[in-house]
This record gives C-alpha cells, structure tokens and sequence, in this order.
C-alpha cells in the first residue's frame, strides 16, 4: 500500500476471497477486493493455472508469466489444486467453509459438476458470498455459447454504436479498442458482492451474486437503448461524418484539425459558428431544430473549417467560451501532460524473481489516499503449502509405490 495506508486500515481487511475466475471479468473484481484491503487466493488447476498466466499481449513477459496476468493478479496468493482429484477438492471445500466470498466464472453447469456450486458451498458455510460470472446467463440458447468480450460486443449492439456510418448508411461495426464489457462486468461484481457482505452484516447470512457480460453490456447501453426501447424499434442510425453518438445532435464528435485531433460536445451550432467565425456554418446552422436531422452536413461544414487551424488555435477560441471541448490525445502525449502527472495513475509492481513493471493503481481513493500494492502476481502454487497450514487444511494423501 502506499506511504499512507497499510492492508489492515482497509475496509475490506480481514476478509479472504477465494477466486476460482480466469482471464478477466471474475479476477478483475478479485483484484478490486484485494485493492480494498481483502486475502485474494487464487484456485489455479497445477497444469497451467489461470489461462490468462500464458495470454500475452504486446509480446510482454514478466517472470514466467504475461504481463497481462500480474496486471490483473497482483497483490493476489496461489493455492494449486485439481478439482477433479478428491483430496484436492476436500482442501478447496476446508478453505470454503472459512471465506468470506467465492468467485468464479465456469460455464453454468461446471460447478455443479465438480461440487461446488452454489447450494453445495453455501450449505458448507452459510456466511459466504457466492459470485459468479457467465457469458449470457444461466438459461437460454446462448448459455454454453463461449463468455468473450469481443463477442458480447458484437451480439449485444454495442458495436453497431461506434464508427461512421459510411456514405449509404451503412459502414462496418467497430469495437471498442479495450476489454469493456469483461471490466464492466467486474464491477457489476464487486457491487453485488459488497451489498451482499453489507446484508450478511445485519442477518449474518451470506448470498448468491450472478452477473453476465451480456447482462452489463446492456446496461451499459442503457442511454441509447432505453430510447430504443420506447421509439419505434428500428435500428439508431450513426453519423456518416464525425460520429461519435447515435442519439445527439451536431456538432457531437471528434474533429481533424491542422495537426491533430480535438472533440466537441454538446454545444449550440449558431454559437459555435460566431466563435470560429464562419459564415457558411452560421447560414447552415439558424434553425436548431436541424441540429440533429442536419447533422451530417453541419458536421461537414464544421470540419471543412477546423481542418484549416491547428488544435491549440480551436482550443484557445473555445474554452474560454465555455464551450465542451477536449484536445485528442495520444498515450505519450497524455503521460507527458501535468495533468497526468498529478493523477498519480501509475504505480511499479515486482513479480515473484524481482522485476519490475508498470501498471495502473486502483482508481478509488479512501480517505483521500490512493491505494498502491507493489506486490506482483503469485507463481502457480507458490503459496499452496502456507495456506495449507495457515488454515488447517487436510493433508494431501501420499502414494508409495
């Protein structure tokens, strides 16, 4: 933790969780718990572990493991145990019946199959927290249909939300260019299971939290889609120029300018074109009822006139005016900014052998103190035996030969 708060003043202290998840969305929210001040042990099968330990991305390794994997494990133990195996399993049952919360993200029906689904550990202890992550829920033709995020974007419309809408109306769907939905599923998550620690403090009993990364996509379109919902049905049409939102009027999008990029919200078009003086937006842009039916043709304009001037010159203009704009900037441009520098949005972590990686700090802040864990992600089973003994677990039968 950081200079100013140590695990045990956090909220979460004394609590162990025991995550079961793989990839992203379950270990994603494990991991804000263990930010928060809770055990985080991982249960990892011997052979491999956690599929994500050999997912790199970028082509980046630390210790053993993707750099990806001490991303979104750090701070977390590793207990080794093959479910299938009794003996195994009678170890993982003894660390459940002393948890606080479970996670895991199988497909419906795989816990149920091993016995460890939610009737079974909750009978084993009353207390706990049982969370689960699906791709689609617990029912329907799309249950055993693989929980990725690429194709949850794709089957829930949101990426029919991104993009232009090309010169015909169409124009192919675009993804967005990070793991959204596995990361709004993970704090769909971590809020289900700190209401259901929070009830369990009044009643002492624990309860069953279920999320699906179909489920948040949609809540997560639920703006465009509530307006969907109540209008005649038909599919939202994007922009063909500047898009950026299926719902809002011009000037709302992104902009090229002499030598970059800038963003305008939501603004009066009759106002924008004093402030950038031009007359041919100020004779399209009179009647306010056009600024959305019109857009495309305003947004046109607009960018037609913009693209003449670099983007300090724009921002100068408009930003004292009030106007909702933003420069668009790259990665390096941003870690150069002040700004940036005054987030403190980074933090160093060190795997198991002693090196040493960038990665984001946990965004939430308590006390007006940033939370930092320095600690990388466990090795596959490196704290298996200490757990063991740390929780009086039932010793692993030896065999002779």
């Amino acid at each position: 933790m950081n200079q100013h708060s140590t695990q045990a003043s956090l909220p979460l202290a004394g609590l162990l969780v025991l995550d079961f998840s793989q990839f992203l969305a379950g270990p994603s929210a494990a991991l804000r718990l263990a930010d928060l001040g809770a055990e985080v042990i991982k249960i990892e099968r011997p052979d491999g572990g956690d599929l994500c330990r050999s997912l790199v991305v970028a082509d980046q390794r630390v210790d053993q493991d993707s750099a990806l994997f001490h991303t979104i494990n750090r701070g977390k133990k590793s207990f080794a145990a093959d479910l299938k195996q009794p003996d195994d399993l009678a170890r993982v049952k003894a660390l459940v019946t002393q948890a606080d919360v479970m996670i895991h993200n199988f497909r419906p029906g795989v816990m149920d199959r091993i016995g460890l689904d939610a009737q079974t550990v909750m009978a084993l202890n009353p207390r706990i927290v049982y969370a689960a992550v699906t791709g689609y829920g617990e029912h329907g033709p799309w249950r055993d249909k693989p929980g990725q995020d690429l194709l949850v974007q794709s089957l829930s419309g949101l990426a029919w939300l991104t993009g232009n809408a090309g010169e015909h109306g169409g124009g192919a769907p675009v993804p967005t260019g990070v793991s959204v939905i596995d990361v709004i599923t993970g704090a769909h998550l971590v809020q289900g299971i700190l209401a259901a620690l929070l009830r369990r403090g009044v009643s002492g009993q624990g309860g069953q939290v279920d999320v699906s990364l179909l489920e948040s996509a949609m809540d997560l379109q639920f703006e465009p889609f509530t307006a969907f919902l109540n209008s005649d049905r038909t599919q939202p049409a994007r922009s063909v120029e500047n898009h950026a939102n299926v719902h809002t009027a011009a000037p709302y999008g992104i902009y090229q300018t002499r030598d970059g990029f800038i963003a305008i919200a939501m603004t009066p078009m009759d106002r924008l074109a004093e402030l950038i003086a031009s007359p041919a937006l100020a004779a399209q842009a009179g009647d306010a009822g056009t600024w959305f039916s019109n857009r495309d043709a305003l947004k046109q304009t607009l960018q037609a006139h913009l693209v003449q001037q670099d983007s300090a010159h724009w921002l100068a203009a408009l930003e004292p005016a009030g106007v909702w704009c933003a420069d668009v900037l790259t990665w390096p441009q941003l870690t150069e900014h002040p700004a940036f520098t005054a987030l403190d949005m980074t933090q160093t972590i060190h795997s198991p052998d002693g090196q040493a990686m960038q990665t984001t700090r946990c965004p939430i802040r308590l006390d007006s103190q940033r939370l930092t864990n320095s600690r990388g992600a466990p090795r596959l089973g490196a704290d298996t035996e200490t757990i063991a003994q740390t929780f009086g677990l039932p010793q692993l039968r030896t065999t002779t030969s």
